[in-house]
């Protein structure tokens, strides 16, 4: 049985800007930075056995951050972590995607969530092939945790992932399970109801009907 703790990357900003980032490669900035140092300190509640990421730089700097507090050593890339393509709506705000790409029209170049999940989930069930009976790091992006949260438990309705959350699974059997959605550390199952979804990722929601 092995445990996977996915981490989202720190503060960017476009992010702050409520921009699409995708597979666009926008470094942390400081609240970033320090978002990744805090939940770093969070994590050392924790003993871990190994920290991979997303090879885009806010989410490699991240699992730097956190391995530097946790006592970890380098963190290692992973391609198949990478964030979900948005094509062409990368780099546009809210508002622009609106004019652009008002509802029922599909949005050019854009990853399906079906498509990153199909990628995402075999790399974390090869991770815990490689690690049984370890508990590991693993740091990448909210729209990559969100197409595994919609895999693994597609009846469910989670909230924001919101930067530096960690959101907590267990592989049984080649099987990957959702402990905890926003993860306290110290507790080992699924907390109350997180009630209706509120994505921060501004194309999530029209997905249904843009598919």
């Amino acid at each position: 049985m092995t445990e996977l703790y996915l981490v989202r990357h720190g503060e960017t900003d476009w992010n702050r800007a409520r921009r699409i980032q995708g597979t666009t490669d926008i470094p942390l900035n400081a609240t970033g930075r320090e978002q990744a140092a805090t939940t770093g300190r969070m994590l050392r509640r924790r003993g871990w056995d190994g920290i991979y990421a997303s090879p885009l730089s806010r989410a490699l700097e991240t699992a730097r951050i956190i391995a530097g507090e946790t006592g970890l050593g380098e963190p290692v890339a992973i391609p198949d972590l990478v964030e979900r393509d948005y094509g062409d709506a990368e780099g546009l705000t809210w508002e622009q995607i609106e004019r652009r790409y008002p509802e029922g029209v599909r949005v050019p170049g854009r990853e399906s969530r079906e498509a990153v999940a199909l990628r995402v989930v075999p790399a974390l069930l090869r991770l815990a092939a490689e690690h049984p009976g370890e508990s590991i790091l693993v740091v990448s992006h909210g729209g990559a945790i969100r197409s595994v949260l919609n895999a693994v438990d597609p009846g469910s309705r989670f909230g924001m992932i919101t930067n530096g959350s960690v959101h907590s699974f267990r592989v049984v059997d080649g099987d990957l399970r959702l402990i905890a959605f926003d993860d306290p550390i110290e507790e080992e199952s699924v907390g109350a109801d997180c009630g209706d979804i509120d994505d921060q990722n501004a194309l999530e929601q029209r997905d249904a009907a843009t598919r």
